[in-house]
């Protein structure tokens, strides 16, 4: 029934690179390029389109930025318009003006998956499984149904300076009609990761959702838990993370890993090996990593290092087999681009791109009905650790 889910407080895609850059770009690449058609393209469109009131410079622009980075069949590698990379911007940086829902479709119709804990959203009384039928905008001049709305182009007209309003036409499930719900944007600021205990508070699941400027020190601030209540042993969940920055992977396999290599990174010329470059404060705990097909990019590197280099089960389902690395670059005017510049490799040197990592213990999620909280993935996590402590 669920499908396509995306936050609008954290990050949709499978994008990992390195910290944002800023290139300056000469004009001697571009010499090879005969620009010939494109100009033939925009003089005729100027001269026979149906209405020359749409021609903007910028948009031909931006689209043929688009274009051409499409033209590489490399999904990865793509051009950012400003308002997307602000976005995406955003999103790693895990702040932004919102209203704090997680967006999906249920039987294709634009839906509330969850609201975060305290934001506008769940102040309002908006819940899962909400049905979002129009959303409305005055001040950006739309009031649009949701009928064939993209997600992507959902969180664009949701999201908004703090203060500002839309306004959501929400069916409650089991109500008769739908009614508006005014929600004032406000900053929302959303963990990149989350601590849990179970077993009588004795095993601690450290869930990372993506790896982001922030998730270093959230990270370091849970472990700090972790040792102060002298848990046992520890899952790793991943489930459903995309990915973000590289070198936050590798820290958080520096903690468990007590030397070596945690990742391999092999470019147009040469390939680097990334070695431990600290003391963890895990190595030794007993560990399970939970996976699945959301799993990819830099939460791959760091389920196979862990895998490789000191023997953790991983559990859950195949993963989402991502192994390119990108680079996010600044461009003139607000735009982006993120350009593939090398794949990744275990420490083993395999590269896992389109195959994604096989779990050791496969488990499908299983969505109970009567018991929507459980969790059968988890479970076995559990199981598979209690297995291993002494």
């Amino acid at each position: 029934m669920f499908a396509i889910v995306a936050f609008l407080f954290l990050g949709i895609g499978f994008r990992i690179g390195r910290e944002k850059s800023v290139y300056k770009v000469t004009g001697e690449s571009v010499k090879e390029v005969d620009t010939t058609v494109m100009n033939e393209v925009l003089a005729r469109l100027k001269q026979y389109y149906l209405k020359p009131e749409d021609i903007e410079a910028k948009k031909l622009m931006y689209g043929a930025a688009e274009g051409m980075t499409a033209s590489l069949g490399d999904p990865y590698t793509a051009f950012y318009p400003p308002n997307e990379n602000v976005r995406s911007k955003e999103d790693l940086q895990g702040e932004f003006g919102g209203v704090g829902i997680q967006l999906g479709y249920i039987d294709e119709t634009l839906a509330v998956m969850a609201p975060l804990k305290g934001t506008p959203a769940e102040k309002a009384g908006i819940r899962a499984g909400d049905l979002i039928l129009r959303i409305k905008d005055e001040a950006k001049n739309i009031d649009r149904d949701t009928s064939d709305l993209k997600i992507d182009d959902a969180v664009d007209i949701i999201r908004g300076p703090k203060g500002t309003t839309v306004i959501l036409t929400i069916f409650h499930d089991g109500e008769n009609e739908s009614e508006d719900i005014p929600l004032v944007r406000d900053i929302i600021n959303v963990p990149s990761t989350e601590i849990e205990w179970l077993d009588d508070g004795k095993v601690a699941v450290l869930r990372v959702n993506k790896f982001g400027e922030q998730t270093l020190t959230e990270w370091n601030k849970m472990v700090d838990q972790v040792i102060a209540q002298k848990a046992t042993g520890v899952i790793l969940d991943l489930r459903n993370n995309p990915g973000g920055f590289l070198q936050r992977a590798v820290d958080l396999g520096e903690e468990f890993i007590s030397g070596g290599v945690v990742v391999q990174q092999r470019d147009r010329n040469t390939t680097e090996s990334i070695e431990v470059g600290r003391s963890g404060r895990l190595i030794g705990k007993p560990l399970v990593v939970l996976i699945n097909k959301g799993s990819a990019s830099a939460s791959e590197i760091l389920a196979g290092a862990l895998r490789e280099r000191v023997g953790t089960k991983l559990v859950g389902e195949k993963s989402f087999g991502k192994g390119t690395v990108q680079e996010v670059q600044d461009l003139p005017g607000g735009a982006g681009l993120h350009v593939t510049i090398a794949e990744w490799l275990l420490p083993s040197g395999k590269n896992i791109h389109e195959e994604g990592l096989t779990p050791d213990v496969e488990v499908k999620f299983e969505f109970d009905e009567e018991n929507p909280e459980s969790d059968n993935q988890m479970d076995k996590a559990l199981e598979v650790l209690k297995g291993l402590i002494k």
